[in-house]
């Protein structure tokens, strides 16, 4: 799995690969960890969450914007992220994931706000030679 960072008019871009839809959330969390602080310490405690959507996008989406809320409730930066996509059973319940993060303090940290995810652009699809994702954040 990888990401890197992409300029966007104002904002801040992360583009993602990886070999599995878990392995790309997880790459995409890490991109928006990279985007908020140029180093990361190894400091902090894990902590988990789940989060449920409709599809794929929504839940790529509420799960970005969940980390986002636990940067502010806990005052920490989500990092070292690993996260377990579910698709939707046959009786109709929607996508789920399972995650954690590594929260680090920010007082640790020279963080860059991140105000928001957004659905601008937004792109996550499955390809020939894996999982892709393009994702913008207002900064």
């Amino acid at each position: 799995m990888s990401y890197e960072l992409r300029d966007h008019t104002a904002d801040v871009a992360v583009e993602a690969t990886a070999d599995t839809l878990s392995a790309l959330f997880a790459a995409v969390a890490d991109g928006l960890t990279a985007a908020s602080a140029e180093s990361v310490p190894a400091a902090g405690e894990r902590f988990e969450f789940a989060v449920e959507a409709e599809g794929r996008e929504a839940l790529l989406f509420d799960y970005l914007d969940r980390l986002i809320y636990e940067r502010d409730v806990r005052l920490v930066l989500p990092a070292a992220h690993r996260c377990e996509v579910s698709e939707p059973a046959d009786d109709g319940d929607g996508w789920r994931l399972a995650a954690s993060a590594r929260g680090v303090p920010l007082d640790a940290v020279a963080a860059r706000e991140i105000k928001a995810v957004t659905y601008s652009e937004m792109a996550l699809e499955r390809r020939v030679d894996g999982w892709y994702a393009y994702v913008v954040f207002d900064v």
